[in-house]
């Protein structure tokens, strides 16, 4: 992507100064990250929050039934049902960028590297970066002309939201340990990946602009996770480090089935493709997913076997993978693996069903809590994200709720009160002439 095929413009004052507050209230490391920025990315430009447009995406709908034709430059010619479509794809994503942010933030300190923490202070400052860029798709089109809402409405309402009112479940789990960072990184950022390159063919123009240059932002956001992770397996293999096997296994088992519920219901997605805004339908994308991660256990199960065992070269620590074989007492239990994807899921078909981790029935609902509380990490199930789920779960389990009600309980959208920094996101930002609160 050549530099001058990129666009850089910032949102109106009132919203910029909006988003400031926003990072003033969720971001206060933000003065450290820049006065050390050069220490640790010597050869970075320096970051700036704006919009990145790549211009020279392809002009034409590139899937769908309207493949060939010009790509939409404004809202108005789409219809109601593309516009309603589209917005609800912008607004999950914009919550997104933001919601992982309010995670991160909890357990930042909590880093035993500083450059591991370094490298997530600048993967949530590139999350600004994210949510501002698509603040930048709601406000620089008249939504109205098509749509019962308006893009400023949409951009106050996603920066009133919390941790338990983000649009996707994965973003409204609180982080207990510095391996949420490092393993939401690895596998929820993934995700994002996966959506973004989706979106690049999108038939609104100004959405497939954007999701060039947050691509390639977000190939750091991946390593900012692997990287501790492989090094953490490695340090594991030769009987140090504070992260155990164990421990890793227990932050797949909880995250994992969180990015398969951000594809959504796995047979979906044909509309999307339909109206050209994906390449690919939900369940296409996800098991392309699935497959990715599984190299990614896999790599990390080779570097802890090579690192046990320093004699075994690379061919046979593969070949022992390969056959799930026993060697020198470690056995194929003993690494790290995928649940299955039946396992802890609340969209698709099998949302809500009581599964152990390799996809087998649970039949009562005391074995089930049991299993979930054996295999995953100690804090969580304690939580509120947890807790909100089981309630569901023992309902549906004794047949007073339904699995597709169960998915359809959301989390309520509600506004911060009182003195909180991020509280009426725009209102609270002085108009341009200084009289009163400004109007969104």
């Amino acid at each position: 992507m050549a530099a001058s095929t990129v666009r850089k413009t910032e949102l109106p004052k009132k919203f910029h100064q909006a988003v400031l507050k926003w990072r003033d209230a969720y971001m206060p490391d933000w003065g450290f990250m820049e006065a050390n920025w050069k220490k640790y990315f010597p050869h970075q430009p320096e970051f700036q929050l704006c919009a990145l447009n790549d211009c020279s995406v392809c002009p034409h709908i590139e899937v769908g039934v309207d493949k060939g034709k010009p790509k939409f430059t404004s809202a108005c010619e789409m219809n109601k049902e593309q516009a309603d479509h589209l917005l609800k794809a912008v607004k999950a994503q914009a919550s997104t960028e933001l919601g992982s942010i309010q995670q991160h933030r909890l357990t930042l300190a909590r880093a035993d590297d500083e450059q591991d923490q370094f490298w997530i202070l600048r993967m949530m400052a590139e999350e600004l970066r994210h949510g501002y860029q698509m603040f930048s798709v709601l406000l620089n089109d008249d939504w109205r002309s098509v749509t019962d809402t308006s893009g400023e409405d949409m951009v106050e309402e996603v920066l009133n939201m919390r941790t338990g009112s983000h649009v996707l479940g994965a973003f409204n789990i609180d982080f207990d340990s510095f391996l949420d960072n490092i393993t939401f990184c690895a596998f929820i950022d993934r995700v994002g990946k996966f959506q973004l390159d989706m979106q690049k063919v999108s038939a609104y123009r100004p959405m497939s602009e954007s999701m060039g240059p947050m691509l390639r932002e977000e190939a750091f956001h991946l390593a900012t996770g692997v990287g501790p992770l492989r090094r953490w397996a490695a340090d594991f293999g030769e009987g140090k480090g504070t992260v155990s096997f164990d421990m890793m296994q227990r932050a797949i088992n909880k995250w994992f089935p969180r990015a398969l519920d951000m594809f959504g219901d796995e047979r979906g997605g044909g509309r999307n493709v339909a109206f050209g805004f994906k390449h690919s339908k939900n369940g296409e994308a996800m098991m392309a997913y699935v497959e990715e991660v599984d190299q990614l256990v896999r790599d990390l199960n080779e570097r802890f076997l090579r690192a046990r065992f320093p004699d075994l070269d690379r061919d046979r620590a593969r070949e022992i993978l390969d056959k799930n074989e026993s060697y020198e007492g470690v056995h194929h239990d003993d690494l790290l693996s995928l649940p299955d994807v039946k396992f802890f899921r609340r969209r698709g078909p099998h949302a809500f069903e009581m599964r152990d981790r390799d996809g087998g029935e649970i039949h009562d609902f005391e074995s089930f809590r049991q299993h979930m509380m054996a295999v995953l990490p100690e804090p969580y199930p304690m939580g509120r994200d947890f807790m909100n789920y089981f309630t569901r779960m023992e309902k549906v389990a004794n047949g007073t709720l339904t699995p597709v009600d169960a998915m359809r309980e959301m989390p309520e959208l509600s506004r911060v009160g009182g003195t909180c920094a991020c509280s009426n996101a725009v209102r609270w930002v002085q108009p341009e002439n200084g009289n009163g609160a400004a109007n969104n």
